[in-house]
C-alpha cells in the first residue's frame, strides 16, 4: 500500500546519509557528524516503521463490524448521514498518530458500490470538524451478510498526511478486515453505520484499537 514511498523516503534518507559522510564529514567535527548521522538514522528507521503492513488474523463473526484503522477513538456520535446512508447513523472517529500502522481494512465482509474523493483542507485530524472540511475518500460499501446494511468508511487526511491511497474498484467484494487502502502519515478514519435497535457500540472515546481485530461495534443476534 505504501508504493512507491516505503523506497523513495528510506531511499532519499539513506542518500543523505552517505553525500553527509562522505563529502562534509572531513569538515565537521566528529561528535556533530555522529548526531547528525544518529538523527537522520532514527527518521529512517521511523519511516520503515511508518510503512509497516503487519499480518492480522481477523475475527471471523459477521455480527461484528472491526475497526477500519489502527489508533485512538476521538469520538462516538450519532450524526445524519445523507451522502449515502441516508439515514440517522453511528459515527465512530478514529485519530492515526504518526506512530500508528496506516493501513486501512473494511469492518466486515462487504462488496464496494462506489468511492467518491472530495478535495478540501488539512486541519488537525483529531479535529471531528476535519471530517466535514478535510481532504477525503469515502468508501461506499454494502455488507454481504445480513443484515446487508450500507455502511461507510472515510479516509481523511490531517494537518500531516498528505496523501489518500485506496486502489479498490466498484463491485470488488472483500472478507472481514481485508485491506482496502492507507493514509499517508497522520490523519483519521471514521465508520458510519446505520443505527438499528439490535446494534451494540463496544468501544469508547479514548480507547486504543487496532484495524481487522478491535470490534467496534456488534449486530445483537
Amino acid at each position: 500500500m505504501g508504493w512507491p514511498q516505503v523506497v523513495v523516503f528510506p531511499g532519499v534518507i539513506c542518500l543523505l546519509m552517505a553525500i553527509l559522510a562522505l563529502v562534509f564529514g572531513a569538515a565537521m567535527p566528529l561528535w556533530a557528524l555522529l548526531a547528525v548521522e544518529g538523527l537522520l538514522g532514527l527518521v529512517l528507521i521511523w519511516t520503515l516503521c511508518f510503512f509497516r503492513d503487519p499480518a492480522r488474523a481477523c475475527p471471523e463473526d459477521e455480527s461484528l463490524l472491526l475497526a477500519p484503522a489502527d489508533g485512538r477513538i476521538t469520538d462516538v456520535e450519532v450524526v445524519q448521514e445523507d451522502s449515502f446512508l441516508q439515514t440517522k447513523a453511528l459515527r465512530i472517529g478514529i485519530f492515526l498518530s504518526v506512530f500508528d500502522v496506516h493501513v486501512n481494512r473494511v469492518p466486515c465482509s462487504v462488496t464496494l458500490e462506489k468511492t467518491r474523493y472530495k478535495k478540501g483542507r488539512y486541519k488537525n485530524a483529531m479535529n471531528p470538524e476535519s471530517s466535514r472540511v478535510n481532504e477525503r475518500n469515502d468508501l461506499h460499501l454494502v455488507r454481504i451478510h445480513s443484515p446487508e446494511d450500507r455502511l461507510m468508511v472515510r479516509q481523511i487526511s490531517g494537518a500531516i498526511a498528505r496523501r489518500i491511497v485506496c486502489k479498490a474498484r466498484p463491485g470488488q467484494a472483500f472478507a472481514a478486515g481485508e485491506r482496502v487502502g492507507m493514509i499517508k502519515f497522520g490523519s483519521r478514519t471514521e465508520l458510519y453505520v446505520p443505527l438499528r435497535d439490535q446494534l451494540d457500540c463496544l468501544v469508547k472515546i479514548g480507547d486504543k484499537v487496532k484495524a481487522g481485530l478491535t470490534p467496534l461495534a456488534r449486530y445483537a443476534r
